[in-house]
């Protein structure tokens, strides 16, 4: 089953099961293993309340993706390097993590053809999170 969800004019799909193997290929290429250990240790690193397991994948229409992690419906998110702190949806607590991944791996290739299209990732979902219900706390939390 893919759910999809409208946010203005960036549509979300749920990446089916089918398409989960080549899910990080298609958007981290090479990456894929680094960019999937760096989203649990960041979301590991933001909230307590995650305890790891089986994570959804989602696509959006303007060629971004994110990762939300499964698990409690709501997460409390601490970010110590600016002082967020606050209650935010596992969908909003993904986006966050997949942000600070996004970031983490540009820096670590900058310069780089993988650098240059994990800038493009990040922005694409920076877009999608300024509509997002809850933008509010999700650019606070990457401020």
């Amino acid at each position: 089953m893919i759910t999809t969800q409208e946010n203005h004019s960036i549509v979300m799909a749920l990446a089916g099961d089918n398409e989960r193997l080549t899910f990080l290929p298609t958007y981290l290429g090479a990456l894929m293993m680094r960019g999937e250990n760096l989203v649990c240790a960041w979301m590991r690193r933001l909230s307590d309340d995650y305890a790891g397991g089986h994570w959804d994948f989602c696509k959006l229409s303007n060629g971004g993706f994110y990762l939300v992690p499964g698990g409690p419906e709501w997460l409390h998110v601490e970010v110590h390097n600016n002082g967020f702190s606050g209650g935010v949806s596992a969908d909003a607590a993904g986006i966050i993590a997949t942000l600070f991944m996004l970031g983490q791996l540009a820096t670590e290739t900058e310069g780089t053809d993988d650098g240059d299209s994990l800038i493009r990732h990040y922005d694409r979902l920076v877009t999608y999170a300024r509509a997002h219900a809850e933008a509010r706390s999700i650019l606070r939390a990457i401020d």
